[in-house]
């Protein structure tokens, strides 16, 4: 059932969102030299790596570790990637994601293929075995502000809660945190 919705949501959105993603697409393009996609290898199910799409924010030749690891991401940041990731709207791309079957709507969010302290301890609790998602239980509950261990505790828990009326209280947890712009990184 929960593949099922992610398929019809995400085709419903797809064809919803397509003139905003052309639209996004464009002025990227426009503001930075570089595509406007890129192309983040993440962790998905059972540890595989998988090409995860994003509008690109960034600079084309910055450093590729999470975004709070950076000395001073803002340096590193398009003309309009400030604008881009407190919108959210560079996650779009991941609709993509989505509709091949590489990510869920709801799940713990991918990992970066070199936060191996965050894969070790996801192994151990066993979330690694589910598919990671566009938001996710940790994601509401403080985002990139969590520590690791706290965040993995927040994935255990979804896994043991998880149904579809919890993803649903996720989503609609996540729509109000987007509007309200909160724990949106740089």
């Amino acid at each position: 059932m929960k593949r099922l919705f992610d398929l019809t949501l995400a085709c419903a959105a797809a064809l919803m969102l397509a003139i905003p993603v052309l639209l996004v697409a464009l002025a990227v393009r426009l503001t930075s030299p570089g595509p406007a996609l890129y192309w983040s290898d993440r962790v998905g199910r059972h540890n595989r790596i998988f090409k995860m799409p994003k509008f690109r924010s960034m600079r084309i030749d910055t450093p590729a570790v999470a975004t709070h690891l950076l000395q001073n991401p803002d340096q590193w940041l398009t003309p309009i990637g400030s604008f881009l990731r407190k919108s959210s709207l560079d996650e779009l791309p991941q609709l993509w994601s989505i509709l091949v079957g590489d990510m869920s709507f709801v799940g713990p969010r991918p990992a970066l293929f070199n936060q191996h302290d965050l894969i070790a301890l996801r192994t151990e609790k066993g979330v690694h075995e589910l598919v990671p998602g566009l938001t996710g239980w940790a994601q509401v509950n403080g985002r990139d502000e969590l520590p690791i261990p706290q965040k993995v505790d927040l994935d255990a828990d979804y896994m043991q809660r998880r149904s579809f009326l919890f993803d649903l209280k996720i989503l609609w947890m996540t729509a109000m945190k987007v509007i309200a712009r909160d724990g949106v990184s740089h």
